[in-house]
């Protein structure tokens, strides 16, 4: 950002401001790249399947920076403040890029003005599912359920803000129905909650919550996406199971600060596209529930866009407010 604001005081002095040359032979160095949650979860094993894949094809080294915090706010700053050379990458979501500016109060960072939005990388669904001794067995059912029980029945998620307590938020403005938000600080416990019956319905994560679904100790209802899950054919979507209209998206994405040099952009995008080639990473992503993507970097910002009026409406609605 520092550099970009001398550039800017340059032009308006007269003076030339240089701007990073793309080496042929980039990257001819270590690339840090910025994951803004803590090692381990969902987030850093979608950038270590790319980075991994792309170390090899690059012959260069990523190194993950994993720099967890509520909302991903300090990796995101690290990233903008970061020189836009190509040396400094990060992991972006619908967290950082499109939910957090209209949940996060006075946030540090502009999408817009301050980020380089590379391409999307995989897209996924989140998944419905409650505890055993719950009398439901279908939408329809849950739907009833909460219905003629207002807020008696809990919902948890990983966080105030998130996919997951959001998926809950939609899915009560969409059936008119009333649950109790219970946020916790990692999806796990919820988790643990729900297998112990102290916890009624959660939405989350297909890869998260995968194990538990097909070990039969939590029963799955639907998934949020627009299609059936690969994992879980036999679970019908949301809109299949009676609520017309309800899409709920998870989705990952390389980005750069901003100034990045198109030329950068466009051999950093390719290489994305061909990471979606490689049948280990698509056979990796399918055990997931998620497919790779492989748009342009105008395909992406368009649908950022569209994602920032979809989240902002849900969050507004909802009231929603980060930890």
């Amino acid at each position: 950002m520092a550099t970009r604001s001398l550039c800017a005081a340059a032009a308006l002095l007269g003076f030339a401001c240089a701007v990073p040359v793309v080496a042929a032979d980039y990257p001819d160095r270590p690339v840090r790249y910025i994951v803004p949650s803590a090692a381990g979860g969902g987030a850093d094993i979608s950038a270590r399947l790319l980075t991994n894949d792309r170390a090899q094809q690059m012959k260069q080294q990523f190194v993950i920076d994993n720099r967890p915090s509520s909302g991903g706010l300090i990796g995101m700053q690290l990233l903008v403040n970061s020189r836009p050379d190509g040396y400094t990458l990060g992991y972006g979501n619908m967290v950082y890029l499109a939910i957090n500016p209209t949940l996060v109060p006075k946030l540090t960072y502009d999408v817009d003005r301050d980020i380089t939005l590379i391409g999307q990388f995989t897209t996924g669904q989140n998944l419905l599912a409650v505890r055993l001794p719950l009398p439901v067995k279908t939408v329809p059912d849950l739907i009833a359920y909460a219905r003629a029980n207002p807020d008696k029945l809990s919902f948890g998620s990983s966080g105030n803000g998130t996919t997951l307590h959001l998926s809950g938020e939609l899915f009560k403005q969409m059936t008119g129905t009333r649950m109790v938000h219970v946020p916790y600080k990692a999806v796990a416990q919820a988790l643990t909650e729900l297998m112990a019956g102290q916890l009624d319905v959660i939405f989350d994560n297909q890869s998260s919550i995968a194990p538990f679904v097909a070990a039969g100790k939590v029963r799955g209802l639907a998934v949020t996406g627009p299609t059936r899950s690969t994992v879980f054919p036999d679970l019908p979507t949301m809109a299949q199971a009676g609520v017309p209209g309800y899409e709920i998206t998870t989705w990952t994405a390389m980005i750069a600060p901003a100034g990045l040099p198109k030329a950068l952009v466009t051999r950093l995008n390719a290489e994305m596209q061909r990471a979606c080639t490689v049948p280990k990473i698509q056979a990796t992503l399918a055990t997931q529930g998620a497919t790779c993507v492989a748009g342009s970097p105008e395909q992406f910002a368009a649908f950022v866009k569209k994602e920032q009026r979809k989240w902002g409406d849900i969050v507004r609605k909802s009231g929603a407010k980060i930890d």
